[in-house]
């Protein structure tokens, strides 16, 4: 039997890319954390979600939608170096052993998320948090400011 297409959105991500995103940022929100996607980091690499918890503790997600796409990604490795955690997130119908133990695992679908595994935590150093947090307001505010007056200007602080 032939599978379907993937239905790819606007962006060029495939549909249940897009679907675990909303889950996973639906998760971290009601976990009470502030959260950001497509977040440009400082080594110019871009991370898929950031969320940031009231203390000021940073974990990056990265969405993972198949097998071969974790193959042929290697980045999230430096990743790690701008977090607090890292986790992947992945769709349910993905084997879970095929990731890293010494990450996080997040499993999700467009309604919501389930923390499989928990990150191990691997503090900032206080100059790499500060630059984090900088970058994380001015995202967000350049975001929220171009939403406003509905500009094509998408900041990237």
């Amino acid at each position: 039997m032939e599978s379907a297409p993937a239905t790819f959105w606007a962006d060029g991500r495939p549909e249940h890319t897009r679907a675990v995103t909303r889950g996973v940022r639906r998760f971290w929100r009601c976990s009470g954390f502030a959260v950001l996607t497509e977040f440009p980091l400082l080594g110019g690499r871009r991370a898929d979600l950031v969320a940031l918890a009231s203390d000021g503790a940073i974990r990056i997600v990265e969405i993972k939608s198949s097998s071969a796409d974790f193959r042929a990604d290697c980045k999230w490795l430096d990743y790690q170096t701008s977090c607090d955690r890292f986790y992947f997130a992945i769709p349910g119908d993905l084997a879970a052993d095929a990731f890293p133990q010494d990450a996080g695992l997040i499993v999700a679908d467009a309604h919501g998320a389930i923390l499989e595994r928990e990150a191990p935590v691997h503090k900032l150093a206080p100059a790499g948090r500060r630059a984090m947090l900088i970058r994380f307001a001015r995202v967000a505010a350049e975001r929220l400011h171009a939403a406003a007056n509905d500009d094509d200007f998408r900041g990237e602080g």
